[in-house]
């Protein structure tokens, strides 16, 4: 999946999603696009080098993506227990929306109050 369709995917799941460019005061960060539901990360990436997309995981499958998928490993800067990397250069389509879409619900969920 190129850039612009992956922006466009996560752009879509959801009105609640913003994105931004909240690194650009440090040398590395300034092209790493983030994508955020309830203000917080679930999804970014440098947008000069699209190799690696970082996402919010369950710690539990995270062991079992990684022998099972060759395009998953660690995450870019974040910790490896909750997060992973996936390059989608080499990742099937459909696995990239299934592992960005649990993301957002895992990120949406931990931080979105319900509603009595």
């Amino acid at each position: 999946m190129n850039i612009e369709d992956y922006r466009e995917y996560c752009l879509s799941l959801g009105e609640d999603i913003e994105e931004k460019l909240p690194f650009q005061k440090f040398k590395n960060g300034e092209g790493v696009l983030v994508f955020y539901v309830a203000g917080h990360m679930f999804s970014f990436f440098d947008c000069n080098d699209f190799s690696v997309i970082s996402l919010k995981c369950q710690p539990e499958r995270i062991e079992d993506l990684k022998a099972q998928y060759e395009c998953i490993g660690n995450p870019y800067n974040e910790s490896p227990k909750h997060w992973i990397g996936i390059n989608p250069t080499t990742a099937p389509d459909d696995l990239l929306k299934e592992l960005t879409r649990n993301s957002y619900k895992v990120v949406k969920a931990k931080y979105t109050k319900k509603k009595i």
